[in-house]
């Protein structure tokens, strides 16, 4: 047989007529071929907004730019072109880089107004209508956990919170769910989920297919031992599985998902590692799906797993963003295949290379497309965050042979990237190549390492590309909300919530037509462990304020209000940690009749204290003021004087602003104003 052109894709060039000799580098035979059938169906590559919070940012993109990071993410042909939106269902409580709100913050506070994840669906949906979503609740209400901290506690409720979800999507915003989870990363209930399923069929979304149970492979073993689960069930879904599933998924004939990974930085090392997820779990676990943490690393850098989405953009008041790496990676397979496709089967056009690294082959229902992704990744130089198989690569030269339905196919289109991990090396990220032939069904190419590859029948790939965004800029001072111009049930801009929930709600006051106000009325069933978020924060701004002027005026009400209200500057963490936070809090203790200044969220150290005037007590607005200079704090209520002292040790030098409450219940906000001191 005539050996078909060889090409080398160590550098951007394809030299048709380049033969390299078999001395150069072991040569390697495969076969693509569908003659023997096809492997499992292709189930997409998607990504997870939330969990927790991580799309906060984005919504107050100025519009053209917000719409450019919209169409990087889901528009088809143009850039990551997701197929799969995996959102949080908001629950109320910390979930990792924030928190968002329930839909139901208590049995009778319902609304499907609340948060951005509608809003994001929409426009996935807006740029891609074929795009399938996902919903996955993190935490949970505290309503429904019935005093404990088990969401289990009343299924026939937790039942009823989940299909009404579902319900508000389809009704409210016209949106299909198309799969549903459990509980992320923690216990499954068995009955609930048998429940759920008859839930679901009962009210007309028998469509809504449930993944079990977005954790390890446990429930496998539960599948295959229970008729009625393994009926319920339609997914099995794991996370971080490092490309392998056990034997007991495996025998469950499920379907087998990667329903989240990634979790890198989204620098080269990141990139790389999502394009070995994507080849790897179908070479070594038959999973036909892969979800990313995050979709967009829209969030504080300062908070945990900064830079942790597929792309960043998490400066509005700029409108400067970064297109990063694994969108691209992302493109290499999803650009050239369909939701609905089929893997060829293992040797038959998926397995490894000789050398390590990995290949997979996909092609389309009639058989008429075609699509191959090569991968010669260095796993140590793109480490994925969980481990995933390690070992090393080398050049290797590989020689396709097409048949069966794939024999008559005289040219692939070639899309190319290489990584370049030297210090100051330039990488090739996702070019386009153009036509390869191919020469009585063969074809032949040198793979070098750190190396993807796409070859493929399918012509309308496409490197996106928009002007450049505007240049990054830090956090602008003077900063003031009102709170007034946001509609109801929303989040103020910029302001993250890290425990607690805080929405805008009407005010019928005369000259007050909105408040700013935390809702959450109890504990929620939050994943904070070993220690709960005891009371409810928010903060804006950047990490490295120092000397910071903060003012707010604030309400507590007697009937269902919190016990008192904080402000704070120089707040040095977030996400969980925020209960461990350091910083400048001042605290107005209405239940205690007294005010505090403490060096920490949880009032360890005292630096000031005293009694409160009759004239500051519940339903009363108050003003509060706290200056920061160097080791100098002043406060204030009602423009006077309540301390001004200067600290012997500054605890924590520098952080973000913050407001909260002293324990869940409502309490509302007016008028914040931040500036220089």
């Amino acid at each position: 047989m005539e050996m078909g052109h060889a090409y080398n894709f160590f550098v951007l060039l394809a030299f048709p007529g380049l033969i390299l000799s078999r001395a150069q580098c072991a040569l390697q035979k495969v076969n693509v071929d569908d003659s023997y059938g096809v492997g499992r169906n292709f189930d997409g590559i998607g990504a997870i907004s939330g969990g927790g919070a991580t799309s906060k940012l984005l919504v107050n993109y100025p519009e053209a730019q917000r719409n450019q990071v919209l169409d990087f993410l889901f528009k088809p042909n143009f850039g990551a072109s997701l197929q799969i939106l995996k959102v949080e269902i908001g629950g109320d409580s910390q979930s990792t880089d924030g928190v968002e709100s329930s839909h139901m913050h208590t049995e009778v506070d319902v609304s499907f107004q609340r948060g951005y994840e509608w809003w994001m669906m929409k426009e996935a949906k807006k740029r891609n209508p074929n795009i399938k979503l996902y919903g996955l609740p993190w935490v949970f209400p505290g309503w429904l956990g019935n005093g404990t901290f088990n969401p289990y506690a009343m299924r026939e409720k937790l039942v009823y919170y989940i299909t009404s979800w579902i319900k508000g999507a389809a009704k409210v915003h016209n949106l299909q769910i198309d799969y549903i989870g459990i509980w992320n990363e923690r216990s499954y209930d068995i009955d609930y989920i048998k429940m759920l399923r008859k839930s679901l069929d009962n009210q007309g979304f028998s469509h809504t297919q449930i993944v079990a149970a977005d954790g390890g492979w446990g429930i496998a073993s539960d599948v295959l031992k229970d008729p009625d689960l393994a009926n319920a069930v339609s997914i099995l879904g794991a996370h971080y599985p490092g490309s392998m599933a056990t034997a007991d998924a495996q025998k469950t004939g499920k379907k087998l998902w990667a329903s989240e990974e990634y979790s890198a930085f989204n620098n080269l090392a990141g990139g790389g590692c999502w394009a070995r997820v994507l080849s790897e779990g179908y070479v070594n676990g038959n999973l036909t799906s892969a979800i990313a943490w995050n979709l967009i690393s829209s969030y504080s850098a300062a908070l945990p797993y900064s830079g942790s989405g597929l792309m960043t953009a998490n400066q509005p008041w700029s409108g400067y963003y970064v297109v990063n790496t694994p969108i691209w990676m992302s493109a290499h397979y999803t650009q050239f295949t369909e939701i609905g496709w089929s893997y060829l089967d293992h040797g038959h056009g998926s397995g490894h290379l000789d050398s390590n690294g990995s290949y997979i082959a996909l092609t389309s229902p009639d058989r008429s497309q075609l699509t191959i992704v090569i991968e010669n990744m260095d796993p140590h130089d793109a480490p994925c965050f969980y481990p995933m198989p390690k070992y090393t690569v080398a050049p290797q030269t590989v020689t396709f042979t097409l048949k069966g339905s794939f024999s008559k196919i005289q040219e692939l289109d070639v899309w190319f990237t290489h990584f370049n991990f030297t210090q100051g090396g330039h990488s090739d990220i996702f070019i386009y190549q153009g036509p390869m032939k191919v020469v009585n069904g063969s074809f032949s190419l040198t793979v070098m390492p750190n190396v993807v590859i796409t070859l493929t029948t399918v012509k309308s790939g496409r490197k996106g590309q928009y002007p450049a965004p505007p240049p990054p800029a830090p956090f602008p001072l003077p900063y003031k909300d009102t709170f007034q111009d946001y509609a109801e049930f929303s989040e103020p801009y910029n302001l993250a919530p890290q425990a607690g929930s805080f929405e805008i709600r009407s005010s019928s006051e005369p000259g007050i037509t909105k408040v700013l106000r935390q809702v959450v009325p109890q504990p929620p069933i939050d994943t904070c462990l070993p220690k709960r978020m005891p009371r409810p924060i928010a903060v804006i701004g950047n990490h490295s304020w120092a000397d910071v002027r903060v003012e707010i005026t604030c309400r507590v009400p007697a009937s269902n209000g919190s016990s008192g209200v904080f402000i704070a500057s120089r707040v040095s963490s977030g996400g969980c940690s925020a209960m461990y936070s350091n910083g400048l809090y001042f605290w107005l203790l209405l239940g205690e009749r007294k005010f505090l200044l403490s060096s920490d969220y949880a009032q360890k150290v005292v630096y000031a204290n005293g009694t409160l005037p009759n004239s500051i007590d519940f339903n009363t607005w108050t003003s509060m003021s706290l200056f920061a200079q160097g080791k100098k704090v002043r406060g204030m209520l009602n423009s006077k004087d309540v301390f001004n002292l200067e600290l012997k040790t500054v605890v924590s030098a520098y952080g973000f602003v913050a407001i909260g409450t002293n324990d869940f219940g409502m309490a509302d906000f007016i008028n914040m104003f931040i500036d220089k001191t």
